[in-house]
C-alpha cells in the first residue's frame, strides 16, 4: 500500500499545493508568503489524503 501512497501523494500533493496557492491569489495575498504558505499546507494535507484514498483503494 505504500508503493500505492506514493504514487497517489504524487497526484494529489500537486492539485492540493494549486488549490492553495489559488486560493491566495484569489483572495488578495500576492505576495510570496502568504503563497508559500498556501503550497506548504496543500502538501501537508496531502499525506492523510492521500493515506485515505490508498486505503480505500486497497
Amino acid at each position: 500500500m505504500s508503493r500505492l501512497m506514493a504514487v497517489l501523494f504524487s497526484i494529489i500533493s500537486t492539485s492540493l499545493m494549486g488549490v492553495g496557492v489559488i486560493v491566495a491569489l484569489t483572495t488578495g495575498h500576492d505576495t510570496v508568503q502568504p503563497i508559500v504558505i498556501g503550497a506548504a499546507t496543500g502538501f501537508v494535507a496531502a499525506i492523510p489524503v492521500s493515506w485515505l484514498v490508498a486505503r480505500q483503494l486497497a
